[in-house]
């Protein structure tokens, strides 16, 4: 079948649109019909990354599923789902990337899960199963913005009623962990961004306090704040100066058995270095770890959408601004110049 995607065939080149053909699926493949896309910056990383072409983007989407392969039973033809980076299976070591065989003008197209294109061929394992009555705009994001963000905090580190958190970056995927911090019952939940505009639109996910970096040092106030450090620090952006600051800014521990300091965990794209003081693991016994897309996905995308549904998770307000599908390139230019405040969807 002939569909329409978003595809880019030489690096330095602006994607555009155009027809992309999809073959029936192997035995445990899904063609899935979308209704929306999310639009997430890792994507314009990989627009602006050298590399094989033609490729395809996206990897988070919602919609029907139109035709499966015969070893498929999770899902049947007429259900909604979400397509999503996070196999519903966990993969351990690096995942194979393997193109799922779809061709623009003959020729293989890059990309494994890709959800910028009105149909999208991809194994099973990529698409979960979601309530009929879920929303068909908003859920999208479920697949990766709220996943590796509220995941992060609930599943990476198991945040507890009365622990105290500081998350970096105020965009989808921070709001995100803000909100999860608040429904768990943080204690103290602080903001930090250098847009005072994001830092005050994240009050309404539950942020109790906001620091702008560009007027304060992150890592003192925090101290300040929290006498001490917090027992969790994320970094939802991934450059160099917040990858290095999240472990300073978690409280420490010293001597002893069980005597930990606090977490600092990576959830967004990270750069190629950063530099750390060995003696924040030695004499605080701190920790720093990754997460990436930390979540159940058969269980944990039905309870965020439950969790909406009870006004909890407000999709509703992470979702700032809705695209055609015919303006993803205005999308991109908006993410770029930081004119997103949550999280922007392509529509189909």
């Amino acid at each position: 079948m002939l569909t329409r995607a978003v595809i880019q065939t030489e690096f330095n080149q602006q994607p555009f649109i155009d027809e992309l053909s999809l073959p029936n699926p192997t035995s445990n493949q899904v063609i899935v019909k979308l209704f929306s896309s999310g639009v997430c910056h890792s994507q314009l990383h990989q627009i602006d990354k050298p590399g094989d072409r033609p490729q395809v983007f996206g990897h988070e989407g919602l919609g029907v599923v139109t035709y499966l392969g015969s070893k498929v039973t999770h899902v049947k033809e007429g259900d909604l789902v979400i397509v999503t980076w996070v196999p519903r299976n966990p993969i351990k070591g690096r995942i194979k990337v393997v193109p799922c065989g779809a061709k623009y003008k003959k020729e293989l197209v890059h990309g494994q899960v890709f959800t910028w294109a009105e149909d999208v061929l991809v194994l099973d394992d990529y698409v979960v199963k979601i309530p009929d009555d879920s929303p068909k705009d908003l859920g999208c994001i479920v697949g990766c913005a709220v996943l590796t963000g509220a995941g992060a905090v609930m599943n990476t580190a198991r945040v507890k009623s009365g622990h105290t958190v500081a998350v970096f970056g105020a965009g989808g995927v921070g709001l995100s962990a803000i909100k999860m911090a608040s429904i768990l019952d943080a204690s103290r939940v602080i903001a930090v961004d250098i847009d005072q505009k994001k830092l005050d639109f994240s009050k309404k996910f539950g942020a109790t306090d906001v620091i702008n970096a560009n007027e304060l040092d992150p890592v003192k106030k925090i101290i300040e704040l929290t006498n001490g450090g917090v027992d969790f620090a994320f970094d939802a952006i991934g450059i160099k100066t917040t990858t290095e600051q999240i472990l300073s800014a978690t409280v420490g521990g010293g001597p002893g058995a069980d005597n930990h300091g606090g977490m600092a965990i990576l959830i967004g794209m990270p750069g190629d270095e950063m530099t750390i003081d060995p003696g924040h693991f030695m004499y605080h016994q701190r920790i720093y770890r990754g997460s990436l897309g930390a979540t159940y996905p058969d269980k944990d995308f039905g309870m965020f959408l439950q969790l909406y549904k009870e006004g909890k998770f407000p999709l509703d307000q992470l979702v700032t601004k809705k695209y055609k599908f015919e303006d993803f390139f205005q999308a991109c230019e908006d993410l770029r110049n930081h004119k997103i405040f949550g999280r922007s969807i392509i529509e189909f």
